[in-house]
């Protein structure tokens, strides 16, 4: 990546892509839903969690990215350059 607002915004996208992936972590569905809410609403989502969790694996993901993109295994540039 060339500067640090690349980088911020590589992270902030790879965050949402893996808050989609950890929000059905550990969902559990009432079994009695009470009247006028839905069957699917989970009991305790645990925001807090999943956005630690998130913040963790997003964090993952993008320093793979980043130790791709400063060893020259692939070059992001070359790849736009050949479009």
């Amino acid at each position: 990546m060339d500067g640090w607002v690349s980088g911020i915004f590589v992270y902030i996208v790879v965050w949402w892509v893996a808050l989609f992936a950890v929000l059905p972590w550990g969902v559990r569905t009432p079994e009695n839903p009470e009247p006028g809410m839905a069957s699917s609403a989970p009991v305790e989502p645990r925001m807090l969690r999943k956005v630690v969790a998130t913040s963790v694996v997003a964090l993952v993901i993008w320093l793979v990215i980043y130790a791709i993109g400063q060893s020259g295994l692939v070059s992001f540039r070359d790849m736009i350059k050949d479009m």
